[in-house]
């Protein structure tokens, strides 16, 4: 059975795209349930109805604070059972009370845990760094502190700027994401001391088994803020 998939978007959803093209391959092994989005009007939730996939949004500016917003999202995520959360360029915090019920994955365009939050690239450009990269990793209640999944290292060019270099992390991110998401979908996994170990003895579950939510190890992921895809 594929696992079922949420992708949380603020923007153009370029991300969430690669994951509905990866996602028509049956073998694949994950079926993107529903894209949300925290406000209205996005492209990325245009895209997705154009597709044929279910749509939501829960705006942030509709609540009185995180708390409401966050026990709102997660009230509206119950209704796609998703197996997989992913924060593909979404651009809000999640909190205990989306992150207790959900495995959450996220992408970031940095080597963390160098360069956490929403200016990643363009910190990673005012540090002089000759390498950055992206990450992807799992939600935890921290700004980008969740166990590495996987990363991609990407040149610093002389003359880049943060356009030019956000636009080189984009491409191979996107790769990534959707390796990522395969993975967690259809192999055996488990969760040690913040590492991944890959069809491991004594792995708990892929996501979407029968064991649950994923496959939660001895460490139990549960933030972070993005720049828009």
């Amino acid at each position: 059975m594929s696992a079922r998939v949420v992708v949380l978007i603020s923007g153009t959803g370029s991300n969430m795209a690669a994951l509905l093209d990866a996602a028509s391959d049956p073998a694949y092994g994950a079926t993107i349930a529903a894209v949300g989005a925290d406000r209205e009007g996005t492209q990325g939730i245009t895209r997705a109805a154009e597709a044929g996939v279910p749509t939501f949004v829960t705006p942030f500016s509709a609540y009185a604070d995180r708390s409401r917003w966050n026990a709102a999202l997660a009230e509206r995520l119950a209704e796609y059972r998703p197996d997989l959360v992913v924060s593909a360029g979404f651009m809000r915090i999640l909190g205990p009370e989306v992150l207790s019920a959900y495995l959450v994955i996220n992408i970031h365009p940095a080597l963390l845990p160098a360069f956490p939050g929403a200016h990643a690239v363009r910190d990673a450009l005012a540090y002089g760094v000759r390498v950055t990269g992206a990450t992807v990793h799992f939600v935890d209640e921290g700004v980008d502190t969740g166990p590495v999944i996987e990363q991609v290292v990407v040149r610093v060019e002389p003359d880049d700027d943060v356009a030019s270099l956000h636009e080189r992390i984009k491409q191979v991110e996107r790769a990534m994401l959707v390796d990522v998401v395969g993975r967690l979908a259809r192999e055996d996994w488990t969760l040690e001391n913040r590492r991944v170990r890959w069809g491991a003895a004594g792995a708990r579950s892929r996501a979407g088994s029968a064991d649950g939510p994923g496959g939660r190890g001895t460490d139990d992921p549960g933030n972070g803020t993005e720049e828009n895809r």
